[in-house]
Parts: structure tokens; C-alpha cells; sequence
């Protein structure tokens, strides 16, 4: 459902491109992105949406997949609200951005002082579309609320990066009985030069500078002190709700 209107963001925005790096593709390439991404043990990504208000949700005791949902103060949903329907809440009219994660190896030998461990890097990437959602906060409520998701799902994330690139070597029986253990060695965001507000915005979460400008005129953003992924302060409103499928 979302694949016309993220494909039609990148067309429609040179900015965009610039900003993320990235060429605009055909819908048919997009829908072959999406199938490698679902599948995909290195990459994981949320379609951000408008905060939850008047759209339809539900009370409902489901046992459907819990949703993290963030709003602004003077939007937050009635704390009644335990569920939202797939369909309403992220309808196409709701999008308005993208919030990613991608696994890489830790190659850095200097950095390879525990051997008992099989390390990584993960790099966050956001996107918000429209320039009418830009500069009210947004992007710093997506970021935060994303790394509270992956701090509270840390071990399972790592677990299924490692698995794959063992799997990926043709080595699964390793995967499966290797006493390594999977660690994030640090988080880490790529930004052009010139996009002051995704720097300010990592700088206020503790992501610190390394290093000049690069080729392509990023800077590197990384952030080292991953025990204080789990006590970042989530905005106010953040909540985790069902996300029920079907009628």
C-alpha cells in the first residue's frame, strides 16, 4: 500500500534524493526493494505516520504484534486507546516518512577486543517527506521512540542479523551452535554537510561528530555509550499499542 506514495516522495523531491542519498526507482523496483526488505536480515524499517487523534482506533484486548506509537502533547490519543486498525492509521494519507535500521559488521580490528563476541554497527536513518512536518519535533519524537524500540528488542534484532550472515557463509550449522555472542559495537548516522537540523537533531539525542566531511559530504555521527539507549527520555504521549490486522 505505502510502496506509490515513498516512491512518489523521492520522484517528486530532489531534496529528498540529496538528503538520503538516494536515486528515485520505478514502482516495480520499489515493490522488489520491499520483498528483499521484508526478507532481509540486515535492514529494518517503520513507515511514520500521522500522530494517533481522530483516526479510527480501538479498544480491543488483541493479541495482534504491539505498535509503538509517539504524539505530540496537544495531540495525544485518550489513554483508552489500546489498539489501532491497520488500514486506518496507516492509510496512505496518514505517511509521512520513514525511520530505518542497517546491520554491518564491525570491520575496525582496532575495535576487536572481544573475540568471544560477533560485533556490529548499526546505522539510523530518518526521512520525513513533507516540509510542513519538518522543524516541529517530529524527526527528534520518531528517533527516540525508535531507539526505545531497539533497546527494548535488542538481543532478538542482533540474534537474527547474526543468524543470517552466518547462514549468508554457508554456515548454519555454526549459527546455530556458535557460543558468540551478537554486540553492537555502536550507532551510527550518515548526514550531508549541509542538513543543520538532522545534525542538531542527533547531537541532541549524544550522537557526537567523528572525523571531517567525507567524499560525499556526509559527517558521521556515532554514538558509543549504548547503555544509555534504554534510558533516552521518549516523548511525551509515547505509548506501545496492538496493531490489528483484518476486520
Amino acid at each position: 500500500m505505502f510502496l506509490p506514495i515513498t516512491s512518489g516522495w523521492k520522484i517528486r523531491n530532489k531534496a529528498i534524493q540529496a538528503a538520503t542519498a538516494s536515486e528515485p526507482l520505478t514502482l516495480e523496483e520499489e515493490y522488489e526493494n520491499q520483498q528483499s526488505w521484508r526478507s532481509s536480515h540486515d535492514k529494518l524499517t517503520f513507515i511514520i505516520c500521522q500522530p494517533v487523534t481522530s483516526v479510527v482506533t480501538s479498544t480491543s484486548t488483541s493479541t495482534a504484534p504491539v505498535t509503538p506509537v509517539t504524539t505530540s502533547e496537544d495531540s495525544a490519543p485518550p489513554a483508552s486507546v489500546q489498539a489501532v486498525k491497520a488500514g486506518k492509521v496507516d492509510s496512505p494519507s496518514q505517511m509521512i516518512g520513514d525511520v530505518n535500521l542497517f546491520l554491518y559488521p564491525n570491520d575496525d580490528e582496532e575495535d576487536d577486543d572481544e573475540n568471544d563476541c560477533f560485533q556490529c554497527i548499526a546505522e539510523v536513518d530518518i526521512m520525513i517527506a513533507s516540509p510542513s512536518h519538518r522543524g516541529k519535533g517530529l524527526g527528534k519524537a520518531v528517533v527516540s521512540a525508535f531507539l526505545q524500540y531497539i533497546a527494548r528488542n535488542l538481543e532478538g534484532v542482533l540474534r537474527e542479523y547474526y543468524v543470517g550472515e552466518m547462514q549468508q557463509e554457508e554456515q548454519q550449522q555454526q549459527a546455530g551452535t556458535s557460543t558468540k555472542k551478537p554486540r553492537l559495537r555502536m550507532l551510527m548516522a550518515k548526514i550531508n554537510k549541509d542538513n543543520s537540523q538532522s545534525i542538531a537533531l542527533f547531537k541532541s539525542l549524544g550522537f557526537e561528530q567523528e572525523g571531517e566531511v567525507n567524499y560525499f559530504g556526509e559527517v558521521k555521527m556515532i554514538w558509543r555509550d549504548l547503555g544509555g539507549v534504554a534510558g533516552i527520555n521518549v516523548p511525551e504521549g509515547y505509548r506501545e499499542v496492538v496493531y490489528e490486522r483484518g476486520e
